[in-house]
């Protein structure tokens, strides 16, 4: 099932302009991860590991990119007037998770004005948020989809009986895969891809933890937790690992933070 593949793909869609394909995404990660391997001299890497690599944005970029947990106020946030949102996210995860902030995938990597990146979220913590460690920078995106939601892309309801583990046709097989049958009945399904895929867009996606909780109901939480990426709207180099854990994905995903109210 390519829902959770295709979570990205939709965070960075702007309004008025073309819709990012999947498969765009996740452009040039093999390509890029191979240049750089082929080309990491001490040097390279010395830069890279002091958080120079970054390109340039202006004032104004800065500000409708991200909202910062330090720095939240009155502000809203490119995708809806949450300002909140990473400080409550942070009040949730460990401090050593690094300096969480909240931004919009597609003003980073499509240029998309904060009108253009709005976003009506379901969940109080649903969005995009960037994670800042030791010079480099990961990223978290949490959707949560209703019923109608799911029926609507896929024909039919999120379903807890099917096994994602399980390689299906020309799908290929998720890496370190755990699914989890919850005591409630929800299933939690965990793995990592590594993002080694072709395309045609200018950015490269770093390894990543990918999570999918389905509810009884037939609704279901989507999770990414990346490394970063590399390439256009880039604000560092990529962590060494997923800025969450697959535990600290599963406390998050579990807890009654995440819920819509009611």
């Amino acid at each position: 099932m390519n829902d959770v593949r295709e979570l990205l793909g939709r965070a960075v869609e702007g309004a008025g302009k073309p819709a990012f394909s999947a498969g765009a995404v996740y452009a040039k990660a093999a390509r890029i991860r191979r240049r750089r391997r082929a080309a990491a001299s001490a040097a390279v890497l010395a830069v890279v590991a002091a958080g120079a690599f970054t390109l340039p944005r202006t004032a104004g970029d800065e500000d409708s990119a991200h909202t910062s947990v330090a720095s939240a106020g009155p502000s809203a946030s490119p995708t809806d007037p949450a300002p909140d949102r990473a400080e409550r996210l942070a009040a949730l995860l460990p401090g050593n998770v690094g300096e969480v902030e909240e931004v919009s995938l597609a003003v980073l990597i499509k240029n998309a004005t904060p009108e253009q990146a709005r976003t009506d979220h379901l969940g109080p913590l649903d969005g995009h948020y960037a994670f800042r460690k030791g010079g480099g920078v990961g990223y978290l995106v949490l959707v949560l989809e209703d019923r109608e939601a799911v029926e609507k892309k896929t024909g039919r309801p999120a379903d807890p009986d099917e096994d994602l583990c399980v390689r299906v046709g020309h799908e290929p097989a998720r890496t370190d895969c755990v699914r989890e049958v919850l005591p409630d009945g929800r299933v939690l399904t965990t793995w990592r891809d590594t993002m080694d895929v072709e395309g045609d867009d200018n950015v490269g996606w770093g390894p990543e933890l990918v999570g999918r909780l389905v509810q009884p109901d037939g609704s279901q939480f989507l999770v990414r937790s990346s490394t970063g990426f590399e390439g256009s709207g880039t604000q560092g180099p990529l962590l060494s690992e997923p800025p969450l854990s697959r535990q600290q994905l599963k406390k998050l995903l579990t807890g009654p933070e995440v819920l819509p109210k009611g």
